[in-house]
């Protein structure tokens, strides 16, 4: 078996020890990558800081450069990562992990961790950038008949879709989009949708043509898996215990009924019966049954494939048993109390518990299929095993969902048909989806494949909203989509040692030289350096080479927590720099973090009053802003002997696939934004991978940091998995325990 005890930090051990088991819940959440396909609606596409003064003064200790480069690069790579941590994420980590504690008081908890990521926006390691949808788009799809929830997979079941053979008019989505508004909760907006688009002279089909397919899944075992590219194709094989239905209620799926005990801590589920599992064929190969959850969470810790630090201090014992500590699966705080009743014991009362239940973790797996399949338990589970098969293909996994995978072909097409076995195949909508490959190197071919019928709806580029008016659809047919809870940041890494892709060495090579390379880590490694290019960072003009110049600031995102993600059902009174300050009832999370970083003089607007959000503007880019902050890094660098200017300028560089126009235009963008901003004493290189696989595998297939082939990317984003924003947060936290802590190049 795989060591599955984690690796304690030399400089954090101490405190990652205690704060593992300190709040409810540690890391969730799904490593999206990016993709320059606009989103429609029902058509998606898919990871302590420095404290300033009132003056905008950095306060002392908050850069790597309190080490030269020679000593981090004598360093351990552990001690390297743990001091690069303290050093830049440090006081995040205090602030967070004294909100995480708070489990009596849900509205203070929210309040703590708005100011927890306001120390981590001030620490510059990332600039929150875009979130999915605010664009143009066209549509075969009903609005919102499929779950809109910001976590979780749920918003990827396409089974109760409502699907039309033309394109739905512009007007029609937005009367459905108010009617949905005004029945959510009722139960009643499906049939209702259904009506109305047939009154309205529409023909209603059951198949489905996706655009979501931009890579193939690395594994179809969505247990052993954090990724999107993964667990979005797999979502439509199985059900879980309770799902999230299109009005965003969460109902009961496998499970029927669920009790919860007194004191919070034992969840009881009782399992639907006569529910089949059977193979990619519709075979029968077992019955579903709560064993199937135990089995499920015990392969899902042995696989550690970044979901087990979901479970992690939630359910008792979890993290003994991630840490090698316990060995003895049945000391795990789940267990079948009989053939339909499944027991869930946490650590302490978790107020989001059931909003976990929407995401992969807690998917079920038959114990007999998977030992069919070579699979093994505990101490013998091995992957690597040559009779380990599961999960290989869609034809390794079993099924209890309303799909089977008919066929997939790799960068060529997945397809889905119905479960004829499926317990509710009476009540689904859609009996076929098709996803055929889209690599992105043409521009227009989406459009043209949604006018063709190959795909059921697109988002709509700038180029392609021009031939949209050209061919007479946008007036009558295009809208706006919604936004979603993904949020697309720039991650910096804090010290790069890849210059190559690790999966293949000839592959997106850095034109960098060794002074190059010493010199970028240098500078990424202080604070205000980090932020001089993150206020030169023109978002807007980034988006506008995708959304087109006239949406460009509907999809910005300014915090990596939405602003309104939660909001406080109750007054609250935090500490805020050592003044009580009062929030009172209904106030939204990104208000509280917008109070903390006043109080910092930190010059970012994460809160829009006239907007009530934090998404839709620009709240960041500041190019007075940036030079300042740069000439405060001259200075520092200066002292370590690096010299910048325009003869000396700094060079980072930024890999993006170029077979993708939207996305070459946007790199050029950003390119010309900060050098512009920066006077050129700043470059941007260019790193061009030739396709989107090459340049995914620079960042978003990495498993460590030490493969972050990259200065600067942005080539992932991190969707929610359950309505805490723990979910957002837990992952960067130190220690390999944060997923997306690895894109800043530690751990």
């Amino acid at each position: 078996m795989e060591n599955r005890k984690r690796v304690l930090a030399v400089l954090l051990a101490g405190t990652m020890v205690a704060g593992s088991l300190a709040g409810c819940g540690s890391q969730g959440g799904t490593d999206t990558p990016a993709t320059d396909t606009p989103v429609a609606e029902n058509n998606t596409t898919e990871q302590a800081g420095t404290e300033t003064t009132a003056t905008g003064e950095t306060t002392e200790g908050a850069e790597t450069s309190a080490k030269t480069m020679e000593e981090l690069a004598a360093m351990e790579y552990d001690e390297r990562s743990s001091y690069l941590y303290e050093q830049n994420l440090g006081e995040f980590y205090e602030y967070y992990q004294e909100a995480k504690a708070e489990l009596d008081d849900i509205p203070k908890r929210y309040a703590m961790m708005a100011v927890a990521e306001a120390k981590l926006l001030e620490s510059g390691v990332i600039i929150p950038n875009i979130t999915r949808g605010g664009n143009y788009a066209i549509t075969r799809v009903a609005p919102h008949t499929k779950n809109s929830t910001m976590w979780g997979n749920d918003n990827y079941r396409y089974h109760n879709q409502v699907v039309t053979t033309e394109f739905i008019k512009a007007e029609h989505v937005a009367e459905m989009r108010a009617k949905w508004e005004e029945l959510r909760g009722t139960g009643t907006y499906e049939d209702w949708v259904k009506e109305y688009l047939v009154e309205k002279g529409y023909e209603l089909k059951d198949t489905y043509a996706n655009n979501l397919y931009n890579t193939d899944p690395t594994t179809w075992d969505v247990l052993s898996t954090s990724q999107s590219a993964d667990s979005e194709a797999i979502i439509n094989t199985y059900d879980g215990l309770m799902e999230y239905d299109m009005e965003n209620i969460l109902q009961p799926a496998l499970a029927e009924s669920y009790e919860i005990s007194d004191d919070g801590l034992t969840y009881t589920f009782h399992i639907r019966e006569g529910v089949e599992w059977v193979d990619s064929q519709g075979r029968k190969v077992a019955d579903v049954q709560a064993d199937d959850w135990v089995a499920g969470m015990q392969h899902m810790m042995d696989a550690m494939g970044g979901l087990e630090f979901l479970v992690d201090g939630v359910i008792k014992n979890a993290t003994g048993y991630i840490n090698n500590e316990i060995t003895d699966f049945s000391e795990v705080g789940v267990k079948a109390v009989d053939e339909h009743t499944l027991e869930y014991t946490l650590e302490a009362p978790c107020p989001y518990f059931l909003t976990m239940l929407g995401y992969g973790v807690f998917a079920p797996m038959s114990r007999d299929y998977y030992t069919s399949q070579g699979g093994k338990f505990g101490a013998d589970f091995d992957k690597s095993a040559a009779d380990y098969t599961y999960g290989q293909s869609p034809d390794n996994i079993a099924y209890c969902g309303p799909y089977l995978v008919s066929n997939f072909t790799s960068k060529n097409i997945i397809v889905f048909t119905a479960n004829e076995s499926y317990w509710n195949k009476d009540n689904i909508n859609i009996k076929t989806i098709t996803w055929p490959y889209e690599d992105g190197s043409d521009t227009l071919k989406l459009y043209n494949d949604a006018k063709a019928g190959t795909v059921d709806g697109t988002g709509l580029n700038s180029a392609q909203v021009e031939a949209a008016k050209a061919d007479g659809l946008f007036d009558e047919y295009s809208y706006v989509s919604d936004t979603d809870g993904s949020t697309f940041p720039n991650y910096y890494n804090l010290y790069r040692t890849a210059y190559a892709n690790a999966n293949d060495e000839t592959k997106v090579v850095s034109q960098l030289t060794d002074e190059d390379k010493e010199r970028a880590n240098a500078a990424l490694g202080n604070v205000d350096f980090r932020l001089a290019v993150t206020f030169a960072t023109d978002k807007a003009s980034m988006n506008a080479q995708t959304a087109g110049e006239e949406l460009k600031n509907n999809r910005l995102r300014n915090s990596y927590t939405p602003a309104t993600f939660v909001t406080l059902d109750a007054e609250v009174t935090i500490d805020i720099n050592g003044t009580a300050t009062t929030f009172p009832e209904g106030t939204y999370y990104g208000e509280v973090m917008q109070a903390q970083l006043d109080a910092d003089g930190f010059p970012i607007k994460v809160y829009n009053e006239e907007l009530a959000s934090g998404d839709g503007y620009d709240g960041w880019y500041n190019p007075e802003v940036a030079k300042e902050y740069l000439a405060k890094a001259k200075e520092a660098l200066a002292a370590q002997g690096y010299t910048i200017d325009k003869d000396n300028p700094i060079t980072i560089e930024l890999v993006y696939a170029q077979n993708n126009e939207p996305f070459t235009n946007r790199a050029n963008a950003y390119k010309q934004s900060v050098e512009a901003a920066l006077d050129g004493e700043v470059i941007i290189g260019l790193v061009p991978a030739s396709d989107t696989d090459e340049w995914y595998y620079s960042g978003y297939f990495t498993d460590y940091g030490y493969e972050a082939n990259y200065n600067v990317t942005d080539v992932s984003g991190w969707s929610p998995d359950y309505g805490d924003p723990s979910s957002y947060l837990d992952v960067y936290l130190p220690d390999y325990a944060g997923y997306v802590t690895r894109s800043l190049g530690i751990f």
